[in-house]
């Protein structure tokens, strides 16, 4: 992948509205690979005072969309499952890695990890996308 699209693809990600919402930053994305962060806030924690795991969820699932979407051709989930290890506190910087595992014709596979930015394991996913024949770059 060329610089030029490699960097079309990170403007495009980084206008995501719902990650916006939650104050999700990509920091990085390559073919088949993302980077992302948030602070986890107040208003994400639930009635015992934690992190909704959905918040937790939605940084590692915006990661997924970033990595599979990072070909150009249009990604869509079919399945993702995430595992909880640790719990956090308000104000944790969380960083979420998505990885390709293998990449067809029209699936792909994905390992996802949610970490501490100290390095502590916090969830663990595995995602898979339908491949579209669509591509959401043109030109």
């Amino acid at each position: 992948m060329g610089e030029e699209t490699q960097q079309r693809i990170l403007l495009r990600f980084r206008q995501d509205p719902y990650a916006d919402l939650l104050g999700m930053e990509l920091l990085e994305v390559r073919p088949g690979y993302s980077l992302m962060s948030m602070v986890v806030r107040e208003d994400m924690v639930n009635f015992h005072g934690i992190p909704h795991g959905g918040a937790i969820f939605s940084l590692a699932d915006s990661a997924f969309a970033a990595a599979s979407n990072s070909h150009g051709q249009t990604s869509v989930a079919l399945n993702i499952e995430i595992s909880y290890v640790r719990m956090v506190v308000p104000g944790t910087k969380l960083i979420a890695e998505a990885t390709e595992e293998y990449l067809g014709k029209r699936t792909a596979l994905y390992h996802i990890t949610v970490t501490t930015d100290e390095g502590d394991l916090v969830a663990s996913c595995h995602g898979v996308v339908y491949r579209k024949k669509e591509w959401f770059l043109e030109g």
